[in-house]
């Protein structure tokens, strides 16, 4: 097993480039699975989570080619709709085959998720909604059973929260829907308008594209179809985090600075120099960070993935601020660890009341999941002495070359052995 060792304290200074965002690609890969021969995607991030992805794909009977970034994908022989508790426990997103195995197959067979580290983050509203589209779900040894005779029949579809992976399912589902499904109360995130351009190259019907109510007109088949990756919009706001904490200047290219509203508003609270170009952030630190309350809230709100980083940058401040997680109930995992390096933190419910020291110092700390270890790589750039963060293999799940991109802003950064 890795861990990465910080010698904390240097500024950062230079221009990186952003991958594309796993949360976009994963529902993209799954998305081939709807229609048989060739697909192109471009900017894929090569991550644990898309090689697990295309690892249960593969189970499936499942061609696919990599060259550099680009991924190509053909799903014509599928032999197998069955998604096992071994690759299922390793990644939840992988409950995203469901919907498109049982709308192209009429029947789907893929493990219960189970809990995992920041919750419980159950299926439910993916199960209800598609047995509002006439699947029948039945629930038994680990596994969802889900089963059609026939083509899915359009229906409405109502969330009481945004969920987005249940709205990609149904999305992707509904394409090949008889009849027309509405999606209400529907997740805005911008991965999900990837998936939807995606779907469109494939010849599916859909509207409202970025609200919260979309319409699909079932079509009966799709084609393959050819689509880019959006950049990471959580990559790319840790390392804007990242360079408040260290101080510096950074130039951060290939994002969209559209995708990440509330948190640039913060972070110029923060006194942070944010300049928005059209495909790129300038963020520099010159002076002292301010403190600032965060409260996690669906798209377009604050991003409960940056949630672990902002605080750990909010420990650097001569003030008080109150960050409310809204969306996970046990996404504080980080505290402990970050009071292991100085941090004074308090949890009350579902608030965290962080009283800024200003300082922090390295610490042997442990990564609990993959945004956790974010906000411990943003809090060891700026400590005093060397930090070393071990279960690295959370940061390899959703980060492309961390420890590269570090190093070419100055980091003193390294991954070893334990």
């Amino acid at each position: 097993m890795d861990k990465i060792v910080i010698e904390g304290g240097r500024p950062l200074h230079g221009e990186i480039a952003i991958s594309g965002a796993k949360n976009a690609a994963l529902p993209l890969i799954a998305a081939t699975l709807l229609a048989p021969g060739w697909h192109t995607l471009h900017n894929v991030p090569d991550l644990r989570d898309t090689r697990t992805i295309m690892a249960l794909l593969e189970t499936f009977g499942v061609e696919w080619q990599r060259d550099g970034s680009r991924l190509r994908i053909n799903s014509a022989n599928l032999n197998n709709c069955e998604a096992s508790y071994d690759l299922v426990k390793t990644m939840r997103a992988s409950v995203l085959v469901l919907g498109p195995l049982v709308a192209r197959t009429g029947q789907a067979r893929v493990s219960l998720p189970g809990g995992c580290a920041i919750g419980a983050r159950p299926i439910d509203f993916h199960l209800q909604a598609l047995k509002n589209l006439g699947v029948t779900i039945i629930l038994e040894h680990g596994y969802v059973g889900a089963e059609i005779a026939g083509r899915l029949k359009g229906g409405t579809v109502y969330f009481d929260i945004p969920s987005v992976t249940a709205t990609e399912n149904i999305l992707m589902a509904a394409t090949l829907a008889e009849g027309t499904t509405v999606i209400k109360n529907a997740a805005r995130e911008p991965e999900i308008g990837n998936l939807i351009d995606m779907l469109v190259a494939m010849g599916a019907r859909i509207e409202g594209k970025g609200s919260d109510r979309l319409v699909i007109h079932g079509v009966e088949q799709l084609e393959p179809a050819e689509i880019e990756v959006i950049a990471d919009r959580i990559e790319a706001g840790t390392y804007l985090i990242a360079v408040g904490a260290a101080g510096g200047e950074v130039t951060i290219t290939n994002c969209n600075p559209g995708h990440l509203p509330a948190l640039l508003e913060k972070l110029r609270a923060a006194g942070l120099t944010i300049t928005e170009e059209r495909t790129a952030i300038r963020v520099r630190r010159s002076g002292p960070l301010r403190s600032v309350d965060i409260k996690t809230m669906p798209y377009p709100g604050f991003a409960t993935d940056l949630q672990a980083q902002i605080m750990a940058l909010m420990t650097l401040t001569r003030g008080l601020s109150v960050i409310t997680e809204t969306i996970f109930e046990n996404r504080f995992m980080h505290v402990a660890e970050l009071r292991r390096m100085g941090a004074d933190i308090r949890i009350d419910g579902h608030s965290a009341i962080v009283t800024g020291t200003g300082r922090l110092t390295g610490a042997p700390v442990m990564a609990t999941d993959l945004r956790a270890s974010a906000s411990l790589v943003v809090a060891a750039l700026a400590a005093e002495g060397a930090t070393d963060i071990s279960r690295v293999y959370h940061l390899d799940r959703g980060y492309e070359d961390l420890v590269g991109k570090l190093s070419r802003l100055g980091a003193v950064i390294r991954r070893e052995r334990e």
